[in-house]
């Protein structure tokens, strides 16, 4: 397989070029005027970061971005679908609000929001790419209405997939209520009994009768569940809860096959900030200190080569002083994970085997170009 090319530049500054004007001259150089944006809606797939975490990429990246894509004729909106899990971005208004509070505000970014999967998580389009592990993958609605698609991801650690990358920004997160569960399990939600009311929203929002209330509890009845989780929406007291039980390797598996039905047919660009490489997802209502110094930025039009350059260049890095990944090599030893800093930093994780999915399904290649500029 060819190599593909990836663009690479440091957050060194001067005083003619701040970090604004280099990410515009990146994305130049890596190719992003040869998109024809004429009239075309672009998504730009962020995170925008669970309220209370401050890892997540600045605001200021996500105008350059929407003004470039103005600039050459298009109609950029900032997405991200709702989480599975209980958080500030549960539903599309609590998004929004979290969304604004961290500063994705139209005034800010100069273009809206839209959440991806609608109000309650269920708003998506079925894309059929019969592949090994998923055969139609649910992906929100207004991402598959794009013309055009953008990650713009930042790079940091991650308690499941070992990182969070361009392929996660892409696959999961664009995955609607009911795809992050085909990704994260099997699909079928319980009820914690001891947080139940028995107020019976559950059997009221689902269509096939699977909620069913009994001596005051809900319980989901597995046998007419099909694993759309509206019910883990609309659950007052957030009893309806996911079964996680996928290994490592198979979520990574899907969520390649998810990304794979984002980009497929369409032109993708991927641009990938390595900066406060938290330990953990941004997801997470808080964010510890970074696990590394802060890399750079890269772009490309294959996520699977980018994702292999941020992971090589992260791994070349010193480890900081005090951070999880240093309490974690200070306890097991880095020699046994091969100086993999994703590894030592959840030895449970196991990253690889998305890349080299991904690139078995023909999303991208792992050998690339590294560009410097």
């Amino acid at each position: 397989m060819a190599k593909s090319d990836v663009f690479f530049t440091t957050f060194k500054a001067t005083t003619q070029e701040n970090l604004l004007k280099k990410l515009h001259r990146l994305m130049k150089t890596a190719g992003f005027e040869g998109i024809d944006f004429t009239d075309k809606y672009a998504a730009i797939k962020i995170h925008f970061g669970e309220y209370g975490n401050l890892a997540f990429l600045r605001p200021n990246y996500a105008r350059v971005v929407a003004d470039y894509v103005k600039e050459l004729g298009g109609k950029p909106f900032l997405t991200d679908c709702n989480t599975l899990y209980v958080g500030s971005r549960k539903n599309a208004l609590d998004h929004m609000d979290t969304a604004y509070m961290n500063g994705f505000s139209p005034l800010q970014t100069g273009c809206h929001v839209i959440i991806a999967d609608g109000l309650k998580g269920s708003d998506e389009q079925l894309v059929p790419i019969n592949l090994e592990y998923v055969k139609e993958a649910k992906i929100g609605q207004a991402i598959m209405d794009a013309d055009v698609v953008i990650s713009l991801t930042h790079f940091k650690g991650h308690e499941e997939a070992g990182f969070g990358g361009a392929i996660k920004n892409l696959g999961m997160g664009s995955g609607s209520r009911a795809g992050k569960m085909e990704q994260h399990c099997d699909g079928k939600p319980y009820v914690n009994e001891e947080l139940c009311i028995g107020c019976g929203s559950c059997s009221r929002i689902c269509a096939h009768g699977a909620p069913i209330i009994e001596k005051g509890k809900a319980h989901i009845d597995e046998s007419r569940c099909v694993g759309c989780g509206r019910c883990l929406a609309v659950c007052p007291k957030n009893a309806v809860k996911p079964v996680f039980q996928d290994s490592v390797k198979l979520l990574n598996y899907k969520m390649a096959e998810y990304a794979y039905a984002v980009c497929k047919d369409r032109p993708c660009f991927h641009v990938t900030l390595i900066c406060d490489v938290s330990p953990n997802c941004d997801c997470h209502a808080e964010n510890d200190i970074p696990i590394i110094p802060d890399v750079g930025m890269l772009a490309s039009f294959d996520p699977v080569a980018l994702d292999q350059a941020c992971a090589d260049l992260c791994n070349q890095m010193p480890v900081i002083s005090g951070s999880h990944l240093d309490e974690q090599i200070k306890e097991h030893g880095h020699e046994d994970h091969d100086h993999d800093h994703f590894h030592m930093n959840h030895p449970d994780t196991e990253w690889q085997s998305c890349l080299e999915h991904a690139q078995k399904i023909g999303l991208g290649s792992r050998e690339y170009e590294l560009h410097r500029i």
